[in-house]
Parts: C-alpha cells; sequence; structure tokens
C-alpha cells in the first residue's frame, strides 16, 4: 500500500528551503557544484541547482554522480572532471538516505580532491544509517522500519514522495 509522504507542492517547498540552507551556508560564493547521485539523486540535484539559482547570485554548476550501488568500492564516476571541483564548494545530493552506503562511497570521492566546503542534502532521511554519515540539509526525517520502502518520484507531471 502507497502512503503518500510528500506532494509535488511538499517536494517544492523542501526544495526552496535546502536552496535557502545552501545559500545561507555559501553566502559569498560565485558558483557551487551540486553533485547528485545518479538516477533520482541527479533529479533531485538538478532541482536544488535550478531553485539555487533562482534565489541567489550564486552560479549553480550540475555534476553527475554514478555509484555502482551493488559494489559501492568501484570506482565513482563524475561527469565533471576532479579539475573542475577542485577548491570549490560542493553540496553532495541523494534523493533518499537511507543505510548511507550510497552517500559515504560518494562523500568518500569527493574527499580524494581538495574541496573549500563540502555538505551533503537529501530530500527524505530515513534514519537508518549503517555509517556515520548525515545530512547536513534534509527535506523530512521520518523514522521507518526497515521492511518499509520509499519511493520517490522526481520526473513527470506530479513528483511525490510514499511510503510503501
Amino acid at each position: 500500500m502507497k502512503h503518500i509522504i510528500l506532494t509535488k507542492e511538499e517536494i517544492q517547498h523542501k526544495i526552496r528551503r535546502i536552496a535557502y540552507q545552501i545559500y545561507e551556508t555559501f553566502p559569498d560564493e560565485e558558483e557551487v557544484v551540486v553533485a547528485g547521485i545518479a538516477s533520482n539523486g541527479f533529479e533531485f540535484a538538478k532541482l536544488l541547482a535550478a531553485e539555487l539559482g533562482r534565489i541567489s547570485d550564486i552560479k549553480p554548476v550540475i555534476c553527475e554522480v554514478k555509484i555502482n550501488k551493488n559494489e559501492p568500492q568501484e570506482a565513482v564516476q563524475t561527469s565533471l572532471t576532479p579539475e573542475e571541483y577542485t577548491n570549490k564548494a560542493l553540496v553532495l545530493a541523494d534523493d533518499v538516505l537511507n543505510s548511507g552506503t550510497t552517500l559515504i562511497y560518494g562523500v568518500k570521492h569527493f574527499l580524494n580532491v581538495p574541496l573549500k566546503k563540502f555538505k551533503t542534502a537529501v530530500l527524505v532521511d530515513r534514519n537508518h544509517k549503517q555509517y556515520p554519515v548525515k545530512a547536513d540539509f534534509k527535506g523530512l526525517s521520518l523514522s521507518t522500519s526497515l521492511k518499509e520502502h520509499i519511493e520517490v518520484v522526481l520526473v513527470g507531471s506530479e513528483p511525490y514522495a510514499a511510503l510503501n
């Protein structure tokens, strides 16, 4: 049974609020790299970057981060070269923070490059972390059972987040 936890309007509100938090965190930056974990995290990052561009003078630079979720220790691929985000402010974004596995491997990848400031953002934080990783910016914190699943749909005319 699907239980809607975030409607299209609520998702837009959460994205706007997170964009303002990013702006408040990086007020002196001309550019912020918004790196989204493929595939849904990248969709979230694109929406976040668009909103950040609307509400501030910061130029958001979008980056797609590909992590093999079945074999997360494999090399992480990014749509930008490391030189393109070296010494920049960066926000790593994903749609849902479940166990923290994907986010921790994403964080590990970006720690190999000197960054000015590094933050993480998620739309939904499930509070089931197996790794010591936290989201600096989160749209919704939700305590769920391990059997429950969060489904986030960001593409299409009616985005939503549901608890299954």
